[in-house]
């Protein structure tokens, strides 16, 4: 092996391990933007999940739109109250439970 090919090759050496420090680097950089990205995402496939919902049981939204027509506005706004304190528990306790290990409420595809 030749001078030139030696230099070549420790060049190259030291250029890879150059590439993996900043390769480790940009992971480490990345990480908060995964988060993001992946919060992103389920919030998509939800309204996507949501809109899905309402092109196949369209008669549900029309009874639910009539319902809301029929009742009075404080009945309505005191029912949706209670519906959202519902929910609200409803994804703190899954939360807990998927950190318990249990998958409940949601469905596999």
């Amino acid at each position: 092996m030749t001078i030139r090919q030696i230099e070549l090759a420790l060049n190259r050496g030291r250029l890879q391990e150059r590439i993996a420090s900043q390769r480790v680097m940009l992971r480490a950089q990345a990480a908060p933007l995964i988060g993001a990205l992946e919060a992103v995402d389920g919030a998509v496939a939800s309204g996507q999940a949501g809109l899905n919902y309402v092109r196949q049981h369209p008669a549900q939204l029309g009874l639910a739109i009539a319902a809301l027509t029929l009742l009075k506005p404080r009945r309505v706004w005191r029912w949706g109250r209670r519906a959202f304190v519902v929910w609200g528990l409803w994804n703190k306790l899954r939360v807990r439970l998927d950190a318990a290990g249990l998958k409940i409420g949601r469905r596999t595809p």
